[in-house]
């Protein structure tokens, strides 16, 4: 498959000259600071411990595809070798789709997760179908088969489905977003149940370079519980 990537990006370059093959439709690039705060039930069934991030988030799209990343630092004051809930941990994904047909894609996902004592890197491979809509609401579907590799085991790991959505409307002048991804993994070993997770962000936008909001982030069967788990976040984002 990577080999198959590599090969269209060199055909895409081929037929394209390098102005058009760098030149974007649109691009978006932020910073933002943000805490994550569980929910008091969530902290009891878990080991889960609140805590800060700092994102650098951005993406851009092409004549071939899009492409999206964001880089997190979870509890930045902290170091590698505090307790393994409040330590210092480095998350980052990189969300790569080429275009095949119309709002149809080549989707290619890659979650990583590093602290001291575990990692994990999630590759999706699949198809991605973009809708897009006159009044401010783009939704993606997708799907793909799971490679992981981590700490514990590696290898293929089922399948996962999922969308992510963003919708942005005016309220007096005011601008605003609600977006939304989710994710479920199907056919997992040793796990015969399906994982969900995702967040649902409401954004209120008062300068172009500025929003701030709040997001409802939920889990069960993932992140390391069977359990249901939720947290909302605050964040400040600065757009540049």
């Amino acid at each position: 498959m990577k080999n198959f990537i590599l090969l269209y990006i060199l055909l895409a370059a081929t037929y394209l000259s390098a102005d058009d093959f760098f030149k974007t439709t649109y691009t978006f690039k932020n910073v933002s600071v943000n805490y994550l705060d569980w929910t008091s039930k969530t902290e009891k069934n878990t080991s889960h411990k609140d805590f800060t991030y700092l994102e650098l988030e951005g993406g851009a799209g092409f004549s071939w595809g899009e492409f999206y990343m964001f880089f997190d630092i979870e509890n930045p004051t902290k170091s590698w070798n505090d307790e393994a809930s409040q330590s210092l941990h480095l998350v980052f994904k990189p969300v790569l789709n080429i275009n095949l047909i119309e709002n149809l894609s080549l989707h290619i996902q890659d979650y990583n997760f590093h602290s001291k004592e575990f990692y994990v890197s999630n590759l999706i491979t699949g198809i991605a179908y973009k809708i897009n809509t006159d009044f401010g609401l783009w939704i993606k579907p997708f799907i793909g088969t799971h490679y992981q590799s981590s700490t514990y085991f590696s290898g293929f790991n089922g399948y996962m489905a999922g969308w992510t959505l963003l919708y942005n409307f005016d309220i007096k002048q005011q601008k605003f977003s609600i977006s939304q991804w989710h994710e479920y993994t199907l056919n997992r070993k040793n796990n015969l149940h399906t994982g969900i997770q995702g967040a649902l962000a409401f954004l209120w936008h008062p300068v172009d370079d500025i929003a701030t909001g709040l997001q409802y982030r939920y889990a069960i069967h993932e992140l390391g519980s069977e359990k249901y788990q939720d947290a909302f976040i605050y964040s400040l984002k600065y757009n540049f």
